[in-house]
């Protein structure tokens, strides 16, 4: 089993909850086209492919189609200056060259989604959708999130997968679940 600690940013943990929530309460909805896949399996699960990032190494066909939608939503997240404030810990060090808090977000972010969708080989370890998106407990979350901050992050999120094709079925599926996180997310 890969184990990887984790990196805490408010709305990108979001989706990852919202994704695990999406596999373990609505495993009977899972909108995958196979009876009995997950959705990882629907991404294209354990198929080795050439990892496009790391020159000679192979990854997991499902993580990397994972890993492409997170780091596609952190860029949307990045331009949106309606939300983007909130992660300015991870803004300045890009600004200044240091990537490492972007690849550990994206990292830990794919471990967490692909674990909730399927994986078998992936374990995640991170705070609750409460503490996550709270100052005092998460130093990298800048104030807390609105009901508007929210909504914002569900239009990038739905950007990020666009960019990446994802079916607007699956899009669809996951908004739901999306919205019934509202409550520990916006905490202002």
């Amino acid at each position: 089993m890969k184990k990887l600690t984790f990196l805490p940013i408010a709305f990108l943990i979001a989706l990852s909850v919202l994704l695990i929530d999406a596999c373990s309460k609505k495993a009977s909805s899972n909108p995958t086209p196979t009876t009995g896949a997950t959705l990882y399996d629907s991404l294209g699960g354990t198929v080795l492919v050439t990892d496009p990032t790391h020159s000679g190494a192979m990854i997991e066909k499902g993580r990397l189609a994972i890993r492409n939608v997170i780091d596609s939503t952190i860029f949307v997240i990045a331009a949106d200056s309606k939300i983007n404030g909130h992660f300015t810990v991870l803004l300045a060090e890009v600004t200044k060259g240091d990537l490492s808090g972007f690849t550990d977000l994206s990292e830990n972010l794919t471990t967490f989604v692909a674990g909730a969708t399927g994986a078998k080989d992936y374990i995640y370890i991170g705070l609750n959708m409460t503490d996550a998106h709270n100052p005092a407990t998460n130093p990298r979350m800048n104030g807390k999130a609105t009901s508007a901050d929210f909504d914002a992050f569900v239009n990038d999120l739905v950007a990020g997968a666009n960019k990446n094709k994802v079916p607007a079925n699956l899009i669809n599926s996951i908004g739901k679940i999306v919205q019934t996180l509202r409550g520990q997310v916006v905490q202002k």
